[in-house]
């Protein structure tokens, strides 16, 4: 019997640094399979779910060419929930389908998945491990206005739009601080990733 994948989701809070953290694993060879990449895979033209995106929202958000205006969207559920978890029910679904898909399909001891909106509700029951990306709110803010150009009450929406820190840590079965330089946090990945070998390893072992 074939063992099934080890397989570490990684989440985070906007600008908390998650790009860095996969990264990292990439350059250790860790296969890294990312939810956002997926979401804009499923919405080009011919997707069933982009069919479905237009018959909920309207054609208002394709562009001249047919493609989804990720803006006009973005305004659209920005402010309303019930929008947003329409949204949520057409893609999540199938970004989680396309992940296992993948993470089934990789030739790695372990495999990263990159999941920004994972919640304790995500229903992601393939996962084995969860590394939450944490930065304190006020340095989230700070790097979000940098990056982003946008004021600190815009980015503080955009923190509240999200679940809550201590939400996000409460999911966690390691957390690594990203508050600091990319050494320190090269430093802590390579130690996670030390670990996860193990676990993948007693995994492979025990043939679960």
């Amino acid at each position: 019997m074939t063992a099934s994948p080890y397989i570490v989701a990684v989440t985070g809070g906007i600008a908390s640094g998650k790009s860095a953290v996969t990264a990292r694993f990439e350059q250790l060879g860790v296969p890294v399979i990312d939810a956002d990449l997926i979401a804009r895979e499923l919405v080009e033209p011919g997707e069933v779910a982009l069919a479905e995106i237009v018959q909920r929202f309207g054609r208002g958000v394709l562009d001249l060419q047919g493609r989804l205006d990720r803006r006009q969207l973005r305004q659209r559920i920005f402010s309303d929930a019930s929008a947003r978890r329409d949204l949520e029910a057409i893609l999540h679904p199938r970004i989680r389908e396309r992940m296992r898909e993948r993470a089934l399909a990789a030739d790695a001891p372990y495999v990263v998945l990159a999941i920004p909106l994972l919640t304790a509700g995500s229903r992601y029951p393939f996962i084995d491990r969860v590394l939450v990306v944490d930065v304190p709110e006020a340095l989230q803010i700070e790097r979000l206005t940098r990056r982003d150009g946008v004021d600190e009450d815009a980015a503080r929406a955009a923190l509240a739009a999200q679940i809550s820190r201590s939400e996000r840590l409460a999911l966690a079965d390691a957390v690594i601080d990203n508050s600091g330089s990319l050494e320190t946090l090269a430093t802590a990945v390579d130690a996670l990733h030390a670990g996860y070998l193990q676990q993948a390893s007693r995994r492979a072992e025990s043939g679960a």
